[in-house]
């Protein structure tokens, strides 16, 4: 397994991880309830926010020279914010890898 495909899978391992212990912790809802609680947690999710769309928008145009269809990783990364990054940069990984028909 290629070295980039080795460490987007030990992100995505130890970032599931916490995501789960958190989950567990506070439910899907509650991880949200915590960054309207005073401004610093609404800055870092108004700046997580503008990451995931500047990130969904280089996933759309990347997608047209990688090869790669983005929109079920649009759809990930607007419920699971990162993990639908990662995951597309996975598949693009994987796509790469393989050898042209």
């Amino acid at each position: 397994m290629p070295s980039r495909l080795l460490l987007l899978a030990a992100v995505i391992l130890a970032f599931g991880a916490l995501s789960f212990m958190a989950l567990m912790e506070t439910g899907y809802f509650g991880i949200f309830a915590q960054h309207f609680e005073n401004y610093a947690g609404m800055q870092v999710l108004t700046d997580l926010v503008i990451v995931c769309v500047l990130a969904i928008v280089w996933m759309v145009n990347d997608a047209k020279t990688s090869g790669v269809t983005p929109w079920p990783f649009v759809v990930l990364t607007l419920a699971a914010g990162a993990f639908g990054i990662l995951f597309y940069l996975v598949a693009r990984e994987i796509k790469a890898a393989r050898p042209a028909a």
